[in-house]
């Protein structure tokens, strides 16, 4: 998705921005001590605030404006404090240090040809042994040409990075076929 496409589902509320912090993350933050974190496609912020709301120091990354402006708007209210980038998830500039946790709720899956890009710089952001969780719609098994979704090969890739800690396959609301991952930086 484009840019202007993105902020222009941001005008109302986007189908994808649910305002709800799924079970996978408050699971990762109770099995897990806080420290810094960064969601990548963070949206409106609600799993930013969620986590600085446990203790984690937290950046966000997202390339609608318009999103950032409510994820600051929300922190506020929150009265947490939120670090907020607009760029490009196969980028990652002006990010500084290093991560124990990246978030990636629906970024990756999108990315095309910039999947190895966002691979590599996911390594180089993610301190030693940080984690990775991502939640991601998977291609069609049948192999029925898809606009996004993470095809085997997707997954394949990420392992020779990271180490899978654990895999839940499920659908979405509307049926498509959809994973949830937590890997380790190895």
């Amino acid at each position: 998705m484009n840019p202007l496409i993105s902020n222009l589902f941001y005008l109302s509320r986007p189908p994808w921005d649910s305002g709800i912090t799924p079970p996978e993350l408050l699971e990762f933050i109770d099995q897990h001590p806080a420290g810094r974190a960064i969601d990548i496609g963070c949206g409106t912020g609600t799993n930013l605030i969620t986590l600085a709301e446990h203790g984690w120091q937290v950046s966000g990354v997202d390339f609608a404006l318009l999103a950032l402006y409510k994820a600051r708007r929300k922190a506020k209210i929150a009265n947490v404090k939120i670090d907020l980038h607009l760029g490009d998830a196969s980028k990652l500039r002006g990010i500084k240090g290093k991560f124990d946790l990246a978030l990636d709720m629906g970024c990756f899956h999108n990315l095309g040809e910039k999947k190895r890009d966002y691979l590599a710089q996911l390594d180089n952001i993610l301190a030693p042994s940080g984690y990775w969780l991502i939640y991601a719609h998977l291609t069609p098994a049948d192999g029925t040409p898809a606009s996004h979704g993470l095809a085997p090969v997707d997954l394949a890739s990420a392992q020779s990075r990271f180490d899978l800690i654990w895999r839940k396959d499920g659908t979405d609301k509307i049926g498509r076929d959809s994973v949830w991952a937590l890997f380790q930086k190895k």
